[in-house]
């Protein structure tokens, strides 16, 4: 079953990168042919430098590739579509973070969001197929900002229902609609 052509699986993590109970992580522990973006040692606010990464780990990637983006992972993905032309398979966006709003206490601040290059957040069609997880109650982002970037990136948007910001402070751990999404992408 497992061939040359099944997409790889790649992670991209938020800013707080890699967290052991998160769907991500486990995810990607359960899939045969899963790989994540690695945490940055320093820039860890640079979106140019969370892009570079995201490069760097497709780099290493033969054959098709699925991305799997959570919060400001799913800004580093469409940051990325916008500087490189890779053929990606398609792209499962959940719970984007809004980082054209000011975020809550113990996020990183819009000031320093805006320094940092997060912004604007890009809005032409992205060129590979994607679908959009979106909450109704997500701390970080509106649902209505939400639907608007999905329709601007060309996804199609799941409506979660009120899931947080779909992580283990939200009760999220496993995610299982992650697969059959992504099952959707393959």
């Amino acid at each position: 079953m497992m061939s040359h052509t099944t997409p790889t699986i790649l992670m991209v993590p938020g800013v707080r990168d890699h967290v052991a109970d998160h769907w991500q992580t486990l995810l990607e522990a359960r899939l045969p042919k899963a790989a994540s973006v690695p945490p940055l040692e320093h820039d860890k606010l640079s979106c140019a430098a969370r892009v570079a990464a995201l490069d760097a780990a497709l780099a290493k990637i033969d054959g098709p590739v699925i991305l799997v983006a959570h919060s400001a992972g799913v800004m580093i993905a469409v940051q990325w579509a916008q500087r490189h032309s890779r053929k990606i398979h398609g792209a499962l966006l959940a719970a984007p973070a809004d980082l054209e709003t000011p975020l809550p206490a113990g996020y990183p601040a819009f000031d320093a969001l805006a320094q940092s290059g997060w912004h604007p957040i890009p809005r032409k069609p992205l060129p590979f197929p994607s679908i959009v997880g979106a909450s109704r109650n997500d701390p970080l982002a509106r649902f209505e900002r939400v639907e608007a970037m999905a329709k601007d990136w060309g996804s199609r948007l799941v409506d979660l229902g009120e899931v947080g910001h779909l992580n283990p402070a939200a009760g999220f751990g496993e995610w299982p609609m992650a697969e059959s999404l992504i099952n959707e992408l393959v």
